[in-house]
C-alpha cells in the first residue's frame, strides 16, 4: 500500500495550477459535505439515522488511519464538523430540505472541479484510480496541518 506522502505527491502533480487548486480548496469540502449528507438521507435497516454515512465514515476513517494515525485522527475530526453540520441542516430544513441542499450543491462543486481541471489542462486523478476521490479531503488536510506546523505524514 503506497503512503500518504506518496499519495499526496502523486494527487500534487494533477493539481499544480494556482487556480484549480483554490477551486479545490471550495469544491472539495463542498463534495465530502454533499456526499455525507445524502448518505445521511438514505433509510437505513437499523432504527439509526445516517447509518449509511456513519458506515462510510468508518470505512474511510479506516483507510486514512492505515496511511497514518495523524491523517485518521485529523479526518475524524473535519468527519465529524460534517456531521454536525448535516444534522444542522437536517433540523432545520428536514429530510428533503437536507436532500435537496446537498444534491445541488453536489453539482455545483463537480462542475467547479471540472472548470478547474480544463484550467489545469489534466484530467482529474480519479480517472486514473478511484482512490483518489478519497486522497483529495486527504490532501487539503495534509496541506493544511503542514501549514499549521503538524504534518500528518
Amino acid at each position: 500500500m503506497r503512503t500518504a506522502n506518496q499519495w499526496f505527491d502523486a494527487y500534487s502533480g494533477d493539481h499544480r495550477n494556482h487556480t484549480n487548486q483554490t477551486i479545490h480548496w471550495i469544491c472539495v469540502p463542498v463534495i465530502l459535505w454533499c456526499t455525507l449528507a445524502m448518505l445521511w438521507t438514505i433509510p437505513s435497516p437499523l432504527p439509526l439515522q445516517g447509518f449509511w454515512a456513519l458506515l462510510a465514515m468508518a470505512a474511510t476513517l479506516g483507510f486514512y488511519t492505515r496511511l497514518s494515525y495523524r491523517l485518521g485522527l485529523t479526518m475524524l475530526l473535519w468527519l465529524a464538523l460534517n456531521t454536525w453540520l448535516v444534522i444542522g441542516v437536517l433540523n432545520a430544513a428536514g429530510l428533503h430540505g437536507l436532500w435537496m441542499s446537498a444534491l445541488g450543491l453536489f453539482v455545483l462543486a463537480w462542475i467547479g472541479q471540472f472548470v478547474g481541471h480544463i484550467i489545469e489542462g489534466r484530467r482529474p486523478s480519479f480517472f486514473t484510480d478511484l482512490a483518489y476521490l478519497l486522497i483529495g479531503p486527504a490532501w487539503l488536510m495534509g496541506k493544511l496541518t503542514r501549514r499549521l506546523g503538524w504534518p500528518i505524514a
